[in-house]
């Protein structure tokens, strides 16, 4: 029985929307800007905290955690100043509630190289989104970005996720056998989630 999804996507191709729709969908818990929160709870982190001293974080770590703020919602959290929380703290953190996200079950886990960490569960179903430029742009220009800031973004963000997928994965981005799926979003988010629910559902029968 299929009791995880994991949800990798190229920057700008919807892969976060489309995450949130299909968790509830299914009814299950969407770990994405949650994901986020807890790392800094469990750290005793402020996100904001982190962004004012970037000079005194690895520069790996502060463009990472940039990578995971930009789409996700910002907040301020009850939580003690910046020590010594670095790129390799943080993703053993991260590691940590991905493998407790998983041993509850029953949710929806975008990016953060869950697929790389969960390969070997055989209740997780792991799907890649991706969409050719033009529909990358034009999601991006949809919520307010110019052209020349989509052009920028979609080149950093999707570099950042592949260094940092290599450095502590030792893996390609994407590895494209991890994946059940590898969707192209430039057919809807309605077609989409059909297809991963479909599949998710001939896969758990055969499974069962």
């Amino acid at each position: 029985m299929i009791r995880i999804l994991t949800i990798e996507r190229e920057y700008g191709s919807g892969g976060a929307a489309i995450a949130e729709k299909i968790a509830g969908k299914l009814g299950w818990k969407l770990w994405d800007r949650a994901m986020t929160s807890e790392i800094a709870r469990i750290a005793r982190v402020d996100l904001k905290v982190v962004e004012r001293r970037e000079e005194r974080c690895d520069p790996l770590f502060y463009r990472l955690m940039k990578v995971f703020l930009r789409g996700s919602l910002e907040r301020t959290l009850p939580v003690s100043e910046v020590e010594a929380f670095d790129a390799d703290q943080m993703v053993r953190l991260m590691q940590r509630v991905i493998e407790e996200a998983s041993s509850a079950g029953n949710c929806v886990i975008v990016g953060r190289g869950a697929p790389y960490i969960l390969r070997n569960h055989p209740d997780a179903f792991h799907v890649f989104i991706y969409a050719p430029m033009e529909e990358k742009i034009r999601r991006l220009r949809e919520i307010g970005k110019s052209e020349s800031e989509a052009f920028e973004l979609l080149e950093e963000i999707d570099r950042e996720r592949a260094t940092f997928v290599k450095k502590y994965f030792n893996k390609d981005w994407p590895t494209r056998s991890l994946y059940h799926m590898m969707l192209n979003s430039k057919v809807g988010d309605d077609v989409v989630i059909e297809m991963i629910q479909a599949e998710m559902s001939v896969l758990g029968k055969a499974s069962s």
